[in-house]
């Protein structure tokens, strides 16, 4: 079977994107590895790798500058809808982010949107609830060492 196509749906802004040059290196029911170039040019960061967690509601991606060298690694809290028909996946954005720095310091991030799209009702109470369901689970595993388990599944695919 083919691969499946990808999109990224945003809800600030709102936008749904087909991911057309990202490559998928492995996948299978709970798991879904791609490398990618960023979409629009930027100074910080040009390429990576993702690994979007199935059944865990969030997206690790390792952020690499034009040399090669870790930015930081990028998780996005997410949810997915499959479409077997189409043999498309539609992953969206709920907006919560966590930034992981190679010094190990940790960042969540963009909680002013995820506010925002509560307040302008973009989130439902379900959205809601499973994006802080997500980013617990996420901060608990980093929180706990086990973060590299995570970050594995990638340095295993494209060493």
């Amino acid at each position: 079977m083919a691969d499946p196509k990808l999109y990224r749906k945003r809800i600030i802004p709102s936008e749904c994107i087909l991911l057309k040059d990202d490559i998928i290196l492995y996948k299978d029911e709970d798991k879904i590895i791609t490398q990618w170039k960023t979409l629009r040019p930027k100074k910080e960061f040009t390429h990576g790798y993702s690994c979007y967690f199935l059944n865990k509601g969030y997206k690790v991606s390792k952020f690499l500058k034009a040399d090669g060298n870790l930015l930081y690694w990028y998780c996005d809290i997410i949810d997915h809808e499959y479409k077997e028909g189409e043999n498309t996946y539609v992953f969206r954005d709920l907006l919560a982010d966590v930034i992981v720095y190679p010094d190990d310091f940790v960042k969540v991030d963009d909680l002013d949107e995820f506010e925002e799209a509560i307040t302008s009702g973009a989130l439902s109470i379900d959205d809601v609830t499973k994006a802080l369901k997500s980013l617990s689970a996420l901060l608990n595993v980093i929180y706990d060492g086990k973060f590299p388990l995570l970050t594995r599944e990638i340095d295993n695919r494209i060493e």
